[in-house]
């Protein structure tokens, strides 16, 4: 198939207006974004990424999860088309780039083509998955998982929030509810533009990340049962504190991930006690394990690990526990063609470059086990993400996004 020239490059200006605008929807407190999934600031980010779909000449669709697929047409009407796309969802104390540059990076490349004049062969469908964080309802990546035939319709809509609200009617609430059957599309390739999330591209002052690998993972949330009390009148011996428990299984998670270096990581990062009062001595806690690894040997290791050891501390404690996975995914291999059409574009278009391994979960490692995927990363500045603090410069979100249309294009094959 032929390439695109190296000349035809995308509206850098353009994307970063782009980006900026959307980011005044759902602000944060702090520079960044709230704009968690099926929230009024959802529906209103979604409803201004219709708006310039509809002013690039998109035929919008949306499936029974939300999911929007904005439909550039190809001059073949039987080819399947190449999707390219992620999410516009956030963490409550999110960034203005996590997501967001990988759905107006992929509009971007319909309006450049536009601009240009290029007709494709392939339809080019523009996306944005509904739910990837999976920070209000769990698990992340909820729409895609139903889309790969991971998850069931009917269990993603009984997903509940922390206010009990369940996420079909919520979906239903903020007026995204499709009518199309999940899954029902056909892909002939899935491309995902994405900051790193991490440290690596910029230390190294590589431009682009061609993503080969993404981690895999397990969610295990922690539920400890122990006696609420007073705590300047019980007596340290007579304790059953979950706070206490709760402490003792992050040191474990900790150790675990130490003892499987390298590449392997485990943390906690949502915790709760109850009744959560400065004077009482807990008596229940509830918080998430997330381990990570590209191995999945080690994957499977550290579970059973913390598994195992998790409940011997807890009966030192006195205190119950329950141990359920609310997430998964096995380690990713990208799609090699897919791969191959990102480095090509980096060298054609002379970025410095690397492979790298995502150490976050994506859309694209659930769409890969469907259709050919693969994915683009820029840097972030100090490698951090999934805080308010979350920069990029838009020289980086160009360079990606450039790259992107290049592997785009040359998959969706230009009509001469």
């Amino acid at each position: 198939m032929a390439a695109p020239g190296e000349n035809l490059k995308i509206n850098g200006e353009r994307l970063w207006d782009s980006i900026m605008e959307m980011a005044k929807i759902g602000p944060g407190v702090a520079g960044g974004n709230n704009r968690q999934t099926l929230t009024d600031a959802d529906a209103e980010g979604r409803a201004l990424f219709r708006t310039w779909c509809d002013a690039a000449g998109l035929t919008m669709g949306v499936d029974r999860m939300g999911t929007m697929f904005a439909r550039r047409e190809g001059s073949d009407p039987d080819a399947l088309p190449v999707y390219v796309g992620s999410h516009l969802d956030t963490q409550p104390t999110g960034g203005k780039y996590d997501g967001v540059l990988g759905v107006l990076g992929a509009l971007e490349v319909v309006r450049s083509l536009n601009d240009l004049g290029i007709r494709t062969r392939r339809p080019i469908v523009v996306t944005n998955w509904t739910n990837e964080e999976g920070t209000r309802f769990a698990p992340a990546m909820l729409a895609s998982g139903v889309f790969a035939g991971i998850h069931d319709l009917d269990w993603a809509y009984a997903r509940e929030d922390a206010e009990g609200k369940r996420f079909g009617d919520e979906l239903k609430r903020i007026g995204w509810q499709g009518e199309e059957e999940v899954g029902a599309r056909r892909i002939h390739a899935f491309f995902e533009l994405h900051i790193e999330q991490g440290p690596i591209l910029e230390a190294e002052g590589k431009e682009i990340g061609v993503v080969t690998h993404g981690q895999g993972l397990w969610w295990l949330e922690v539920r400890l049962t122990g006696k609420e009390a007073h705590t300047g009148s019980t007596p340290m011996a007579m304790r059953v504190n979950a706070g206490l428990g709760m402490a003792r299984i992050i040191e474990l998670v900790q150790r675990v991930a130490m003892e499987h270096q390298p590449d392997a990581v485990g943390g906690v990062g949502q915790a709760n006690v109850y009744p959560n009062s400065r004077n009482v001595i807990p008596g229940r806690a509830v918080f998430t394990v997330d381990i990570r690894s590209p191995d999945l040997e080690k994957l499977t290791s550290m579970r059973s690990a913390i598994e195992a050891d998790a409940p011997k501390i807890a009966a030192e404690l006195g205190l119950g526990i329950e141990i359920e996975p609310v997430g998964h995914f096995d380690p990713v291999t990208f799609d090699e063609a897919c791969v191959s059409a990102v480095r090509n574009a980096a060298e054609r278009l002379g970025y410095s470059h690397r492979d790298i391994v995502s150490g976050a979960g994506h859309d694209a490692c659930w769409i890969n086990r469907v259709a050919p995927t693969s994915m683009v990363m820029c840097p972030c500045v100090d490698g951090l993400s999934h805080n308010e603090a979350e920069e990029i410069s838009p020289d980086w979100a160009t360079a990606g996004a450039n790259v992107l249309f290049h592997a785009v294009v040359e998959t969706a094959e230009i009509v001469e």
